[in-house]
């Protein structure tokens, strides 16, 4: 019987594309998706910070999505996490914290960790987050074809560079890192052979492309 994983995304189309890419991984891996009212093994809230509001947001899903399975793997990724790992881990009910780039290898962190916790046969929390104003090269999902959508979400750029003092979108995401047009090319062709016909571009900015 396949194993359920169920997402809850807030925040921007970036976030949406990257909900996307982490479904389709979960999908290769022979997991079924999920609707986020539903029963499911893994809870996986990709979180947004730009807001007070997509903050509370978070946090009354991580609590709600506990009292619908309470044996569940809750992993919290995204931005919020990125940037509240300290605050998220005073959450007892979060199993995972990742941060922007280890959404790539979710299904193996989710994995070791599901093995980790049946051979000790106790809970424990694990983090995972990679120092993001470092990174110079664009993060590659590879071809994301998976969408719910009749139109498919293409995510070309990462960062900014801007540091306006109301933003803490720098922090959460890094410096400015441009996607490889053959790349870009190459998933819309994919997207295209599927039947859609409408793809959106998106960024954190953009116009730095």
């Amino acid at each position: 019987m396949k194993k359920t994983v169920s997402f809850y995304t807030l925040g921007c189309k970036v976030n949406q594309y990257e909900t996307n890419a982490m479904e389709q991984q979960f999908i290769k891996n022979n997991y079924e998706i999920v609707e986020n009212t539903q029963k499911a093994d893994i809870y996986v809230i990709n979180t947004c910070t730009v807001t007070n509001m997509a903050e509370r947001k978070s946090r009354q899903m991580l609590r709600r999505v506990k009292e619908i399975n309470p044996f569940a793997v809750l992993v919290v990724c995204g931005c919020y996490a990125q940037v509240a790992k300290n605050e998220l881990e005073q959450i007892p009910e979060i199993d995972i914290i990742l941060g922007i780039n280890e959404k790539n290898e979710i299904v193996q962190i989710v994995e070791n960790y599901m093995e980790k916790m049946a051979e000790q046969d106790k809970r424990s929390q694990e983090a995972e987050i990679d120092d993001v104003s470092k990174q110079k090269e664009f993060l590659d999902f590879g071809d994301v074809t998976y969408t719910e959508k009749n139109r498919a979400v293409v995510k070309v750029q990462d960062g900014c560079n801007m540091f306006c003092s109301y933003c803490i979108i720098p922090y959460a995401r890094g410096r400015v890192r441009s996607r490889k047009i053959d790349s870009i090319i190459k998933e819309i062709e994919q997207i295209a052979q599927k039947g859609i016909k409408e793809v959106v571009i998106t960024g954190i900015h953009v116009a730095s492309y």
